[in-house]
């Protein structure tokens, strides 16, 4: 925990951070994310991108076929990211302004996941 008590990014964030390749299929993203119970990947491209549940259902709710359909044709680009040493309230804020569930963490690079249900469970 940070030294004011106030929890960071790095104290709540996910880790190690769960990657997939922007060429896999839609279908390989759904079964990698149910295996591990999580609902975002990063996306292993630059800019930097991700691909969440939220993508894959607008995917399949325009009929799109999952098993034929790439990452790269549904994934969200120029995500926003979190610094590791950023407070809550203030990834809470992003999340708000953004209208995102899921930041990538970066310091230098990637190194970890925050969602807005690590956000509102650390915050209550």
């Amino acid at each position: 925990m940070s030294s004011t008590d106030r929890p960071t990014v790095e104290d709540v964030m996910s880790t190690p951070l769960e990657t997939i390749s922007k060429d896999a299929t839609v279908m390989e993203a759904t079964q990698r994310m149910r295996e591990l119970d999580i609902s975002a990947l990063v996306v292993q491209t630059n800019p930097r991108a991700i691909i969440s549940s939220t993508d894959i259902l607008d995917a399949v709710a325009n009929g799109q076929d999952v098993t034929e359909l790439k990452v790269s044709d549904v994934m969200t680009r120029d995500v926003e990211t979190a610094s590791p040493d950023l407070y809550m309230e203030e990834v809470a804020a992003m999340m708000t302004t953004y209208g995102i569930k899921h930041l990538p963490v970066v310091d230098d690079d990637y190194v970890g996941m925050i969602s807005s249900t690590d956000v509102t469970a650390h915050m209550s």
